[in-house]
């Protein structure tokens, strides 16, 4: 698919496309890293662990450690020319659900499969990567500042939930440059 190496730590951790069997396992993996910080709606925990339907239209990354096989991490994006949600302009590509597994947290993954979302973007010339995150998702909104995340201001959409509740995303882009 891709000639030039997706991988930035082959020697700890390989980054690569979700097998089909390992659907559940990422499910779960998902709703650990999500619950483990974070009190889920019941709508937003079925978005989390509804891998296979996510799978079935865009790309679901794992990172795997290379020594024992656990899947340490994961992150999605859409395949290459689609979007996976109305942030993302023409030209640009968006991504969806970064999620670390509680115990393999503080080694760097966030920022390791962050970077391989940029790294497809590149690929794929886009001009911009772009995601929404959370009021409350205060880590990821760290991790994404240092790498080199703008927040847009501009861009950020309201939820309306059917109970009236409203909730307000952050939106967050990296411009690629040639």
């Amino acid at each position: 698919m891709y000639r030039l190496p997706l991988q930035q730590r082959p020697d700890e951790v390989l980054v690569r496309l979700m097998h089909d069997d390992e659907t559940d396992a990422v499910a779960s993996l998902s709703e650990r890293a999500y619950s483990h910080d974070y009190t889920l709606n019941d709508s937003y925990r079925a978005s989390i662990v509804d891998v296979a339907g996510r799978a079935a239209e865009h790309q679901v990354w794992v990172a795997v450690d290379t020594v024992t096989g656990a899947l340490l991490g994961t992150v999605s994006t859409p395949r290459a020319g689609a979007t996976m949600t109305d942030l993302a302009e023409p030209g640009e590509m968006d991504f969806r659900l970064l999620a670390v597994s509680p115990d393999a947290r503080r080694r760097g993954l966030g920022e390791l499969l962050s970077r391989h979302v940029l790294l497809l973007g590149r690929l794929r010339r886009v001009s911009q990567v772009v995601m929404n995150s959370g009021p409350e998702m205060l880590g990821a909104h760290k991790l994404y500042a240092h790498i080199g995340f703008d927040r847009l201001l501009d861009r950020e959409p309201v939820m309306t939930f059917p109970n009236g509740n409203q909730l307000k995303l952050l939106s967050f882009g990296y411009a690629l440059t040639a």
